[in-house]
């Protein structure tokens, strides 16, 4: 797996699959993640809850905890895309019921974690920490009950199963908001964590996408506030994540693989520099 292998050699702290027909089977594309690598953490973004029995989920993420030696991260989610429903040809449920779903699964990954004996064992000792990701209210606040890591879509409504559209900032600064009166004495225990679509030079002409395909209509300065969007060199773009993170607490970004390479240079940027160590003779 070159993209694994480089995304460590390039300071990626995790490497995430997503779950989509038309895409690698995520579970075996992990365990070989794991195999490629040594350090980097590895995910599934995310496992809809909607197709898996959480006890069959909960083994396959425990299979891959102990090939990684510890270093899996377990992600869930409601399913939105009723085109992919449609092709594997399962009835596509309405909202309520998926994230009922989700709920369901949720309760169970946490009761399987306190359990002693479940089989087989994850490796890390209080089990893997969990994401969940959407932008519905009931999804928000499972969630900021449930969740260690908080996953914004950064997404705009739509009509339910329609393709998802890049939300403007007032719609993700609202989110964000939600999350933040619900999740009380849970502060400091949750990432929150957010998706970056384009990373871009100043001077970029010509139309912007999301990953969505969707052409971004947002003025040259909502482009520059939003958390989604980079813009410019690779230290003012580390000065925006770091404002971004004093803003909305936001601390966990989830690169796309086609801006791997670009986001590395802000990596560069984040990391602190090692301090020289002289010793005395």
């Amino acid at each position: 797996m070159r993209a694994a292998r480089r995304a460590e050699d390039l300071g990626y702290d995790v490497l995430a699959v997503s779950d989509h027909l038309g895409g690698f089977s995520p579970v075996p594309t992990v365990a070989t993640i794991a195999a490629a690598t040594s350090r980097l953490r590895t995910a599934i973004y995310v496992s809809s809850t909607t197709l898996y029995r959480p006890r069959v989920l909960a083994r396959d993420y425990a299979t891959l905890d102990q090939y990684s030696d510890g270093r899996v991260e377990i992600g869930l989610g409601a399913g939105y895309s009723r085109a992919e429903f449609e092709a594997a040809g399962l009835p596509w449920r309405p909202a309520s019921e998926r994230v009922d779903a989700l709920e369901r699964a949720t309760l169970e990954f946490r009761k399987i974690l306190a359990e002693s004996n479940f089989q087989p064992a994850f490796a890390q000792p209080s089990g893997p920490p969990i994401a969940i990701a959407g932008r519905g209210d009931r999804v928000l606040r499972l969630a900021a009950a449930h969740a260690d890591i908080i996953g914004f879509s950064g997404s705009m409504p739509v009509p339910d199963g329609d393709p998802l559209r890049l939300a403007d900032l007032a719609e993700i600064r609202d989110r964000v908001e939600y999350v933040h009166s619900l999740i009380g004495e849970r502060t400091h225990d949750v990432e929150f964590a957010i998706p970056v679509h384009r990373v871009l030079s100043r001077g970029v002409t010509g139309p912007i996408t999301d990953v969505w395909q969707n052409e971004v209509r947002l003025s040259a300065e909502e482009l520059m506030d939003h958390p989604s969007i980079l813009i410019g060199t690779p230290r003012e773009n580390a000065d925006k994540l770091r404002a971004l993170r004093a803003r909305f607490g936001f601390s966990y970004f989830n690169v796309m693989e086609s801006e791997m390479e670009a986001f590395a240079e802000v990596i560069a940027e984040l990391r602190p520099v090692p301090t020289a160590t002289h010793r005395g003779s």
